[in-house]
């Protein structure tokens, strides 16, 4: 969900306002030790590594995607390629910025300037409530996989490397 809003609010208020406005009760929470890592934010949170949402910024040909990610998984590249039918590379800090107006590490679900298609882990979708980042390394917010996928209007696909 793309979200025209004031550059001046904070990081996490600018994730609280898209939530708000996409219908999701904003319950953003701030730790303190770092969420940065699915294992930090696990340990941090008391959850499984399986329950955090990586927020993965990928190039699709010469356009972002944004993959959301079971903690638990590695995304297999040749897959979101597959999906998107495009040459996948990472995104460096730069391109992540841009495209969402994040930092890594912090990088939410939805909030960006401009809609970037999002696909969804399906491994996600067992669970009753995942953990995703609000803004910053050290803020998250808990939704239903139902409404992260709702919210994000991201297609629920197989994307994590199988070993």
């Amino acid at each position: 969900m793309a979200f025209s809003m004031d550059q001046q609010l904070s990081a996490p208020e600018r994730v609280r306002a898209a939530l708000t406005a996409g219908g999701v009760e904003a319950r953003i929470q701030e730790f303190a030790v770092s969420t940065r890592t699915a294992q930090e934010a696990a340990d941090a949170i008391g959850t499984s590594v399986g329950q955090i949402v990586k927020s993965l910024v990928f190039i699709a040909g010469d356009a972002p995607v944004l993959a959301l990610v079971s903690g638990r998984n590695q995304l297999d590249p040749a897959r979101l390629g597959s999906v998107t039918g495009s040459a996948i590379t990472r995104a460096d800090a730069n391109a992540v910025r841009q495209a969402t107006s994040f930092a890594i590490g912090g990088v939410p679900p939805a909030g960006f300037p401009t809609p970037i298609p999002t696909y969804l882990d399906r491994d996600l979708m067992q669970y009753d409530l995942v953990w995703a980042a609000a803004g910053t390394p050290r803020h998250v917010f808990p939704i239903t996989p139902a409404d992260l996928q709702r919210l994000t209007a991201g297609a629920v696909v197989d994307l994590k490397l199988l070993r």
